[in-house]
């Protein structure tokens, strides 16, 4: 035989509902910020970004439900998360200040036809993967491309020369 459920226990709260909400609103702002920090946005998702996404959310699901076990407060935690993505992309959009945060600025990679090495190590760009962007660009000789930008969104846009 099998087990009726326990519904009493499956949708009352162990947490006030106020505790859960505080809880993800703080580990949602602390990891954004870490991720900011450490990492530019990418326009594509890779498996290591997929990776490192579920290893975060294992490592701080205790810490910002405080082991619920009710369907309510998985419900609010997950709610409270989806809150702060939309408030801050909000933020971004209407407060410049938060926007240059939230939405980095294009860094310079080619200037005139020279690869800038000092932008290019500070954001993790190797000369193979800029000339990848370069050939998708049409043209194989660096010294070809006018501009080159690493865009807020990870990609690399290029203007080449006339």
């Amino acid at each position: 035989m099998f087990a009726l459920p326990d519904w009493h226990s499956m949708f009352s709260p162990a947490l006030s509902i106020f505790e859960v909400f505080l809880r993800g609103s703080l580990f949602y702002l602390f990891i954004f910020a870490l991720l900011r920090l450490v990492r530019r946005e990418t326009g594509t998702i890779s498996v290591a970004d997929i990776l490192v996404v579920v290893l975060i959310a294992d490592a701080a699901q205790n810490g910002m439900a405080g082991e619920y076990t009710s369907i309510p407060e998985g419900i609010i935690l997950v709610g409270t998360i989806v809150f702060w993505s939309i408030a801050v992309d909000w933020a971004g959009y209407n407060f410049e200040a938060i926007g240059r945060l939230v939405h980095p600025q294009p860094v310079e990679l080619i200037k005139d036809g020279q690869p800038l090495r000092k932008n290019m190590r500070q954001n993790l760009i190797t000369l193979d993967e800029l000339m990848t962007s370069v050939r998708q660009a049409g043209t194989d000789d660096v010294g070809k491309v006018r501009r080159a930008w690493l865009e807020g969104n990870g990609e690399v846009s290029i203007v080449l020369a006339d």
